[in-house]
């Protein structure tokens, strides 16, 4: 696994990043990987943005994963500054291999690198695989999440 490199992502990593979006279940009824214009857009925001690292894993010049780290400040916590792991996916061809798990040490590393004094996460209630893949890397359920679409 030493020919791994995990690196911000760029724009013309976007077509990869969106693919692995919609490469399951759940993200194939919300994304759409035929039209990268919205992606395009919030790439844009996000780069603009010091506390977002939208960041992808390259093997052998080939973005095999992803993730976005969010770095929040707040007063909660006695004025702790959290962060939040959204977006985690995996190439196909990549699960099982290990890879899951250094990304997320990566952001592990990065939040202290930031100076965080939590780092959270949420998952879709129905992927019970990557609770099991959470709670190995010492991850607890500890919340209740509640969303509303506007």
């Amino acid at each position: 696994m030493n020919d791994l490199e995990i690196r911000p992502a760029d724009s013309g990593d976007l077509p990869a990043i969106v693919a692995m979006l919609a490469d399951d279940p759940l993200g194939a009824q919300r994304e759409s990987p035929d039209d990268l214009s919205p992606y395009t857009a919030a790439f844009e925001r996000l780069a603009g943005d010091s506390h977002q690292h939208l960041v992808v894993a390259v093997r052998d010049g080939r973005v095999v994963g992803t993730l976005q780290l969010t770095v929040v400040p707040g007063l909660s916590r006695r004025g702790s500054t959290r962060s939040i792991i959204e977006g985690v996916r995996i190439h196909a061809d990549e699960r099982g291999s290990g890879l899951g798990t250094q990304l997320i040490e990566w952001a592990i590393a990065e939040s202290r690198r930031q100076n965080c004094q939590l780092v959270q996460l949420t998952s879709d209630a129905t992927r019970t695989d990557a609770h099991r893949f959470y709670e190995r890397l010492g991850f607890e359920s500890s919340h209740l999440g509640f969303k509303m679409n506007l």
